[in-house]
């Protein structure tokens, strides 16, 4: 374990008086504090959306275009691109197709995967 050595003149952050290890301790639990709280948004937005029992693979396919909804009816910003809306519809009509079992879950997601 090495201490960072700081200068009594200098005002040094704290994390420089922290071991090494501990720092990135730190970092890692900030990180999965933030994925925690991201986690817990995105699933009370689903259980809003009446998709809360959808599987997480499925989820995790669509979470941004079910942000982006909720950032539109929020009023954060407004969206009149054709692709934009084609894209939203197709991702409420697959999960409707798996829901009511038209489609496989496999099917859902292959369809819904965003290719570059």
């Amino acid at each position: 374990m090495k201490l960072t050595t700081v200068r009594r003149r200098t005002k040094a952050p704290v994390s420089a008086l922290i071991p090494e290890t501990q720092q990135y301790d730190t970092i890692l639990e900030q990180v999965l504090r933030d994925a925690q709280r991201e986690h817990h948004r995105l699933q009370q937005i689903f259980e809003v959306m009446g998709w809360g029992e959808l599987p997480d693979a499925l989820k995790i396919e669509i979470k941004d275009d079910v942000q982006g909804m909720v950032d539109e009816l929020e009023g954060r910003y407004s969206s009149c691109d054709p692709h934009v809306h084609a894209r939203r519809k197709s991702v409420v009509y697959w999960v409707n197709a798996y829901r009511d079992g038209i489609c496989s879950l496999e099917t859902a997601i292959d369809v819904l995967k965003i290719r570059f």
